[in-house]
């Protein structure tokens, strides 16, 4: 009898134990994890925004250059596609 009721206690304990825990952990997240986490993705989307701005900015003075001078853009285009097909040999 007193096997199972040492038994018991024991088990009684570790499920408060458990329950400690999740609110612990619970309070954590409330606390620590999600902020933190929101504050990340806001830094993220502020700079995929900013460089989504640089690269549209880049892309468009190389389309003025390849309508300036065409023929060197043709020229940079073989020359880069004879390497990279050099390289894959």
């Amino acid at each position: 009898m007193t096997f199972t009721t040492d038994a018991h206690g024991k088990i009684e304990d570790a499920q408060a134990q458990i329950a400690r825990l999740r609110e612990q952990v619970e309070a954590l997240m409330k606390d620590r994890i999600t902020p933190a986490v929101a504050e990340f993705a806001g830094r993220a989307e502020d700079a995929v925004h900013s460089a989504s701005g640089v690269v549209r900015d880049q892309a468009q003075a190389m389309s003025g250059r390849v309508k300036e001078q065409p023929l060197v853009a043709i020229v940079i285009a073989a020359a880069v596609g004879w390497v990279f097909g050099r390289m894959m040999r």
